[in-house]
């Protein structure tokens, strides 16, 4: 079967259901395949990101294997 023949089989079965409780839950899957990858910041946000940038370029971060070590590491401690 093609995209195509999929596609049209699945608009007429959906067409046929009544039950909204279960057209509502199909939504939420299509919803989450369809979204597009444009994410709506707010200013801060934005500006969160911008300090996180500049943190990074300053060497300001820790790598997340090194950070799994340490962490390791105080858990361990005694």
């Amino acid at each position: 079967m093609t995209t195509i023949e999929l596609k049209k089989v699945l608009i007429h079965r959906i067409s046929e259901i009544n039950d909204i409780s279960f057209l509502k839950a199909i939504k939420t899957i299509l919803d989450s395949k369809t979204q597009t990858d444009i994410i709506a910041l707010t200013n801060e946000q934005r500006n969160e990101i911008m300090e996180s940038k500049k943190e990074i370029e300053q060497g300001l971060f820790i790598e997340h294997d090194r950070l799994s070590k340490d962490v390791s590491t105080w858990l361990n401690a005694k």
